[in-house]
């Protein structure tokens, strides 16, 4: 099939945005000390990627055995044309996808060159070898057919349209025997083997990420036609599978995470939507819509579940979900294209393939399911023996993981050097003015000295109030607050719980073990107002009767200073010049 360039860039284009659609689920749904870290690793797993891909993974793919191949300019394409860098650069993006994928599985406690020399291994040899059997003329391509082992099985060979096993499912099996080798988080399991929560620290962004993937996934399947011209009826249908597939596991995960949580579960709704597109991305062109609805269907049960197993039976701590979404909807989309295949995928007619080797359902035998099966199983036991030997041999002569005090402070910090990705942790400096080469310090504002009547910081009482209450009796606590006569207060948004607890709430189906609830504190420092005017006027605003309502604790303060002027005590506490 000759390749319309400009078709096949505007999906690579889609493909490698992608890139940032992965960067902020994981993000999103890891901890805030390790933001950093995640977007390092998507930037340099594509970035390393695409060189060692370039230089000797594609090469590799498809049949080209020189490394100078790459330099001279002389790469052919699958179909024999002459220099293509178009499907050097489509495959680089595929590629990148299947190295990426494994950064969420192993996130928050590994060492950061270590993977990437993950990321080179498996873009320079693991997925070349496995993409040339599926797409590079390999046996799996021919597999059944005439021209392949166990002839007459299929017309079509193993058939995995845009890469639910080339891309995902190495991805995901990479992802599971890392995240094995490696181990689960700090605190993950319990000493009696429990699974605990422990929830991401941004939904916003996680959200924002399945919607670039989902947005990414047009290009990703309907890119892989390779042309257009005379596949318009073909590239739409794809288009429509793509997206029904996505939103029927979108809307089953939530109604099962409703049934079974009692409540809708916000993050593994996102997973389902990504566990859709894994999945009909293998058969997205040979489908009926129908059967794209009814893959989405079956991604959902098998992702909510298979989470749930590889988390609380297997003990495999995977904080995005990815060896679900990924390894088992993509070996589960591809073996279903053996029974629900119904469109010959290679031509531009709507043509039933009775009788031709495809869809069980539609008459087809069960020979293409057994392709399907052959193709899956071999990609697992390649990948994963192979991703075994490299993770074992990073773990021995690099070190796999990170000490326990990197773990627990963040990666940002300890493998990046700041202080947390979202602080703003850069001092500003302050504004001075040379004069003949020297720097003027202002001086503090003149203060006149006490007198023998002006009370002091040892005999005025001084007290420190903070008060925790709920998020939406803030603004009416500050301007009670104000009405009394305070004057300042110091805010903080932070999590806490009081003796009850609050109501379980669950992560992935997990009970998170601490109830932390978002809350507001308020610091007020008093002296001139009374304490006990400031306690009453907070009960009256902060008070429901329900509980969590908050709490008010009052302290003692020896002194306050104020820094401008130097004033202490009482002085400090005043708002007169």
């Amino acid at each position: 099939m000759a390749i319309n360039t400009l078709w096949v860039l505007l999906g690579t284009a889609l493909v490698f945005f992608m890139q940032a659609g992965f960067a902020m689920v994981e993000t999103g749904f890891t901890r805030a000390k390790n933001a950093g870290n995640i977007i390092m690793k998507n930037l340099m797993d594509f970035a390393s990627g695409s060189i060692v891909y370039w230089l000797i993974g594609f090469g590799i793919m498809y049949g080209e055995t020189e490394l100078i191949n790459g330099f001279m300019g002389s790469i052919k394409t699958v179909s024999g044309a002459d220099s293509d860098w178009t499907s050097l650069i489509f495959q680089t993006v595929f590629c990148a996808t299947a190295a990426t994928i494994v950064s969420g599985a192993m996130a928050e406690r590994t060492k950061f060159k270590s993977y990437l020399a993950y990321s080179v291994i498996i873009s320079a040899v693991v997925y070349p070898i496995s993409g040339h059997w599926i797409w590079g003329g390999g046996w799996l391509s021919v597999f059944g057919t005439a021209d392949g082992w166990f002839s007459g099985l299929s017309s079509y060979g193993f058939h995995d349209y845009a890469g639910s096993t080339a891309v995902h499912m190495v991805g995901g099996v990479s992802a599971f025997i890392g995240a094995k080798i490696l181990g689960p988080r700090i605190g993950k399991y319990s000493k009696d083997g429990k699974s605990r929560a422990i929830p991401g620290h941004s939904l916003t962004l996680g959200a924002l990420g399945v919607f670039i993937l989902w947005f990414g996934w047009f290009g990703f399947n309907s890119g892989s036609s390779l042309a257009i011209e005379g596949l318009e009826s073909n590239v739409s249908r794809v288009f429509v599978t793509t997206n029904i597939a996505a939103a029927v596991a979108t809307v089953t995960v939530m109604i099962i995470t409703w049934i079974k949580y009692k409540k809708p579960d916000v993050s593994m709704t996102l997973n389902g939507a990504l566990a859709g597109l894994v999945a009909i991305t293998a058969g997205c062109a040979t489908v009926t819509v129908t059967g794209a609805a009814i893959i989405g269907l079956i991604s959902a049960f098998v992702v909510v579940f298979g989470i749930e197993f590889i988390d609380k039976v297997l003990k495999i701590d995977d904080p995005v979900g990815a060896i679900g979404v990924h390894g088992l909807c993509g070996a589960v989309g591809t073996i279903l294209v053996g029974m629900f295949a119904y469109f010959d995928p290679y031509t531009n007619m709507d043509v039933l393939t009775v009788n031709n080797g495809m869809g069980l359902l539609y008459g087809g035998g069960v020979g293409q399911l057994v392709t399907q099966l052959t193709g899956v199983l071999a990609v697992a036991v390649w990948v994963g023996l192979t991703m075994t030997v490299a993770f074992l041999l990073i773990k021995k002569f690099m070190g796999l993981r990170v000490s326990l005090h990197e773990e627990t402070v963040g990666l940002d910090i300890e493998e990046h050097g700041i202080a947390s990705s979202y602080a703003d942790f850069m001092p500003v400096p302050g504004i001075s003015v040379s004069v003949n080469g020297k720097a003027e310090i202002d001086e503090a504002v003149p203060v006149t000295l006490k007198t023998e009547n002006t009370p002091s910081a040892s005999d005025m009482k001084i007290s420190k109030i903070q008060i925790i209450c709920k998020q939406n009796k803030f603004e009416a606590l500050k301007d009670a607050m104000f009405e009394i006569g305070i004057t300042g207060m110091t805010v903080t948004n932070v999590l806490g719980c009081g003796i009850q607890r609050g109501k379980p709430e669950y992560y992935r189906g997990v009970e998170l073990e601490t109830n932390l609830m978002p809350k507001v504190q308020t610091e007020i420092v008093v002296c001139k107002v009374p304490v006990k005017t400031v306690i009453e006027t907070a009960k009256k605003v902060l008070y429901t009767g329900h509980i969590g309502d908050g709490k008010i604790f009052v302290y003692d303060v020896e002194n306050a200073v104020k820094v401008r002027t130097g004033e202490e005590g009482y002085d400090a506490l005043q708002d007169v010049e």
